[in-house]
C-alpha cells in the first residue's frame, strides 16, 4: 500500500508549489488535493507515524513551533483573519497537519471543516505562488 505522505516526503509525488521547507523533522507543502483557498498548507512529519500521539517528545515540541511560525506568515503575508489547524488523521495515516488560512471574504461554505468537502480548485500556479511565498 502506497502512502501519499511518504511520497511527499521522498519527493515521488509533487504539489504545486513543491516543498517549501524541511525542518525539525517535517515538511511544508500546499495541500495535495484540489483547494478553494490560497495558502492552503500541510506540515507533515516526516517519519512514518499515524497522528500526533506518536511523534517523539521533540518532534511534539517542533510541530507546535512550525505550525505558529507557518500560521503567523499565513496571516501576515497572506492577509488571513484566522488560520485553522485540522489533524484529523482517517484518510491519510501518516502524521499531517493542514494550516487552512480564512479570509475575511471567505463563503460561509469553505470555513471551518466544511472546506474539505468543496470541490472547486485554484489553478496550480496560483496555489504554487502562495506556497512559495510563506518559504
Amino acid at each position: 500500500m502506497s502512502c501519499l505522505a511518504c511520497e511527499l516526503v521522498s519527493g515521488t509525488k509533487q504539489v504545486p508549489g513543491g516543498i517549501v521547507w524541511r525542518r525539525d523533522g517535517f515538511i511544508l507543502h500546499a495541500v495535495a488535493q484540489a483547494t478553494p483557498v490560497r495558502g492552503w498548507m500541510v506540515l507533515t512529519s516526516e517519519r512514518h507515524v499515524r497522528a500526533w500521539y506518536d511523534l517523539s517528545e521533540e518532534e511534539s515540541a517542533a510541530v507546535g513551533v512550525l505550525a505558529r511560525e507557518v500560521m503567523q506568515a499565513q496571516k501576515r503575508v497572506l492577509g488571513a483573519e484566522h488560520v485553522y489547524a485540522f489533524a484529523i488523521g482517517d484518510v491519510l495515516q501518516h502524521f499531517h497537519l493542514h494550516l487552512v488560512p480564512r479570509f475575511a471574504d471567505t463563503p460561509q461554505e469553505f470555513r471551518g471543516r466544511g472546506v474539505f468537502d468543496v470541490k472547486v480548485g485554484l489553478p496550480d500556479e496560483e496555489v504554487a505562488r502562495a506556497a512559495r511565498s510563506l518559504s
